[in-house]
């Protein structure tokens, strides 16, 4: 297997957060009792493939299955709806359509991961859905994991079809490597605004100090902090898994260090498909 050196940086250690998250893992094949096969419930949601919908004000895209690297704890690691890699010509059309169609004021476009996949067909993706969705959310590791993704082409045509927003996945200090805050800065620096997401994993980021640091430091570089999500229990990842108690418990010592800026809400995508919500806030039947 291969991972990008501009994600890499200085990574040689295996204990190192970057790696510990990016390599397979003999784990990973030992089935958990706490597995759910489809763990944000998209499958039901899903009313054609590479669409998902959830909420009546949102579509969201999924523009391929590719990705600059396959985070070991991903929900969609064993399933995404759609058949091959990419979508058919067919399928992508439809997708489109459908999206026009749909009456949502927002489009997230996700994958995979929406810039693994050449600007002329993401650009040609949010042409063909204006104006009838007017807000477009790019959901995208790739400043994190490829940050020469991020070229001066891709940012002025992200400009050029304002209102787009960015939303990038980092969950580790040590991802903010310099190429990762050059990528950023160019994004911010066009007037492109960039929130972050970041999962709560064991053994990587379940530490007050750690999170911290994050927080700071997304805020250093003008990236908001916006979620924290409590790990979804996708088969084969349960290393990664943290309870909800216990979860709660680091954001409550996270809101004492850190200022409303810089905390990011606790959130839990439950596989009944009805979408995020604050953790603590749905029930036993969830509960880790």
């Amino acid at each position: 297997m291969r991972l990008p050196r501009g994600y890499l940086g200085d990574a040689t250690d295996p204990s190192d957060p970057r790696l510990l998250t990016a390599l397979p893992a003999p784990e990973e094949l030992v089935a958990d009792a706490g597995d759910v096969p489809d763990p944000v419930g998209e499958q039901g949601r899903s009313p054609l493939p590479w669409v998902v919908r959830k909420h009546p004000d949102r579509v969201l895209l999924l523009l391929t299955k590719r990705c600059h690297v396959y985070c070991r704890y991903c929900f969609r690691r064993d399933h995404q709806p759609g058949e091959g890699e990419d979508p058919s010509e067919t399928e992508w059309n439809a997708m489109l359509e459908y999206a026009r169609g749909s009456g949502a004021r927002e489009a997230i476009l996700s994958g995979g991961d929406p810039l693994a996949i050449p600007d002329a067909r993401l650009f040609a993706a949010i042409d063909a859905i204006r104006p009838d969705v007017p807000v477009i959310r790019v959901h995208t590791r790739a400043p994190i994991t490829a940050p020469e993704r991020v070229t001066t082409r891709l940012v002025a045509g992200l400009r050029a079809r304002a209102p787009v927003w960015v939303l990038v996945h980092t969950n580790h200090p040590k991802e903010l490597t310099g190429p990762v805050e050059s990528a950023l800065g160019r994004l911010v620096d066009a007037g492109i605004p960039v929130l972050n997401q970041a999962v709560l994993l064991r053994g990587v980021n379940d530490d007050v100090e750690t999170l911290v640091e994050l927080s700071q430091r997304l805020v250093e570089l003008r990236v908001y902090p916006y979620y924290l999500h409590h790990p979804d229990a996708a088969p084969g990842n349960a290393a990664f898994r943290v309870s909800e108690s216990e979860g709660m418990a680091l954001v409550e010592r996270l809101r004492a260090r850190v200022s409303g800026v810089a905390l990011p809400q606790y959130v839990v995508d439950p596989p009944d498909g009805t979408g995020k919500r604050p953790v603590g806030a749905y029930g036993a039947a969830f509960r880790g």
